[in-house]
């Protein structure tokens, strides 16, 4: 053969692999639960007036959305869609009211559940046998679809309506949990159930735990149907799916996003650093336009803080309350997500930044309205208490680390996978 061939050869040969390797990747290993449905040819729903919760995340592997597939399904009749942040087809910002509308491409009535209520009313449920849930969430516990999916099982207890969860992965996988369950006295839309702030369960296997553990507000039965993946594994990221990611809100566009949530997020509520949101890189950085980046890299790498590190990084955010400011900071890398402490990176930067610029402590600087977002977010008042008289993580982790091991042991009874 000669030279010019081999170097076809070559190239032919490496093309075909990066085809192949392409085919394989797009090739999902897990089925989510409307696929399941459909396999079983809608089963569970037929002869049913059916009403679905969902948005634009509720889709099949092919992106074809749940909305359609089950308006088309046969002897399953579609009656109602319910409506909950960001909308059904996801033309709402984030925390803006949804209102009650029609879905254009069905027809089909819209409720809100992100608006004057954020549980359906009885008259909403009216015409229905069985209320259907389809939403990707992201394993956090202040992400508002779990709260909705709660609350509407309350009331399909109340009124005798089946409650059906189509079921999808969670994106932090199902071993991962950390952070202290909600203090009965901090229960709000952003901390409905009395689980950790990672909780490690699929949306089916949690609806499982919120019936088991009598978690709902109401003495009456609930019947309950989850229609499985097919697949998933405990120990896999949502990229480890094989499945597209439809961003379930504007500011997650990609699966390895939900990871770097549960770091940033509870302390992006203070509105005291940028967290990215606004910029390219959103729940990824810390940053402002008073701190030394490479100072601040250097402090928080010599914590050794397990599976995490950091780098300088300057930007300016075009969104968000830092918007125009040339700020500077750093950018968080999970390098081993099994374990990375989540949740206490975000206390680990508020203390070293306590030390670095005294007169600048994150609860000292936090506009007031936002320090009870905080405490709503973090599950306990005392979070905020504890932590603000020293800034150290050590003053916080019999309380942030509490409960975990009695919910490991409450939540195994209800994995399905």
């Amino acid at each position: 053969m000669t030279y010019r061939y081999k170097l076809l050869f070559l190239f032919t040969a490496l093309l075909t692999g990066i085809a192949g390797m392409g085919a394989r990747e797009t090739q999902p290993r897990v089925s989510p639960g409307i696929e399941t449905l459909r396999q079983e040819d809608f089963a569970p729903l037929r002869g049913k007036r059916i009403g679905l919760i969902t948005n634009p995340t509720g889709i099949d592997n092919s992106l074809r959305a749940t909305v359609d597939i089950l308006n088309e399904a046969p002897g399953v009749e579609l009656v109602a869609l319910f409506a909950p942040e960001h909308g059904v087809r996801g033309d709402i910002t984030a925390g803006a009211s949804v209102a009650n509308s029609v879905d254009p491409a069905t027809g089909v009535k819209v409720y809100s559940l992100y608006g004057a209520t954020k549980q359906p009313t009885a008259k909403m449920l009216r015409d229905i046998d069985a209320l259907v849930y389809d939403i990707q969430d992201n394993g956090c516990r202040s992400y508002t679809f779990i709260s909705t999916m709660a609350k509407a099982m309350e009331q399909c207890a109340r009124l005798g309506k089946e409650f059906v969860v189509l079921d999808r992965p969670d994106p932090l996988g199902g071993n991962k949990i950390e952070g202290l369950c909600t203090d009965p006295d901090n229960i709000s839309f952003v901390g409905y159930l009395p689980i950790p702030y990672i909780y490690g369960l699929t949306p089916g296997e949690l609806a499982r735990m919120i019936v088991g553990e009598k978690m709902l507000r109401t003495d009456k039965p609930l019947k309950l149907t989850v229609v499985p993946m097919r697949g998933w594994k405990r120990d896999m990221l949502f990229e480890d799916t094989g499945m597209p990611w439809v961003l379930p809100s504007p500011h997650l566009p990609a699966p390895q996003t939900a990871v770097f949530y549960p770091a940033t997020g509870i302390l992006g509520e203070l509105d005291y650093l940028s967290i990215g949101v606004g910029y390219t890189l959103p729940f990824r950085t810390f940053a402002a336009d008073w701190i030394d980046a490479p100072r601040l890299a250097a402090r928080l790498d010599s914590l050794h803080i397990p599976g995490t590190g950091f780098r300088p990084i300057h930007y300016k955010p075009f969104y968000g309350f830092s918007r125009g400011k040339n700020l500077q900071g750093v950018e968080v890398y999970i390098t081993d997500f099994d374990a990375a402490p989540l949740t206490l990176i975000q206390f680990y930067v508020m203390q070293t930044l306590a030390e670095m610029y005294p007169a600048r402590k994150a609860f000292a600087m936090a506009p007031a309205a936002r320090l009870n977002m905080f405490d709503k977010v973090t599950g306990s008042r005392q979070v905020r208490t504890l932590f603000g008289r020293r800034y150290r993580v050590e003053d916080i982790l019999p309380l942030w680390n509490r409960d975990l091991e009695t919910f490991r042991a409450a939540k195994s009874k209800y994995h399905l996978y």
